[in-house]
């Protein structure tokens, strides 16, 4: 495997989380910066060390309510 996909969204209650596509990995933060790096703790935690994926790509999706 060559990358892992997080889609990372707000949090209602405030900051951030992050969920792993394909991979049953989950964390979150209360800034992006924490996130980036719980995202880099929660990979190294759930992959073994010749097993693990040479890229984290964090895909940080925002919704928007726009009235009419």
């Amino acid at each position: 495997m060559n990358e892992v996909v997080f889609l990372v969204e707000d949090d209602p209650e405030g900051g951030f989380t992050a969920r792993a596509l394909g991979h049953a990995i989950f964390t979150d933060g209360q800034t992006l910066a924490e996130v980036r790096s719980n995202v880099r703790d929660a990979v190294r935690c759930h992959f073994e060390e010749g097993e693990r994926p040479a890229v984290i790509r964090l895909h940080y999706v925002k919704d928007e309510v726009l009235a009419a």
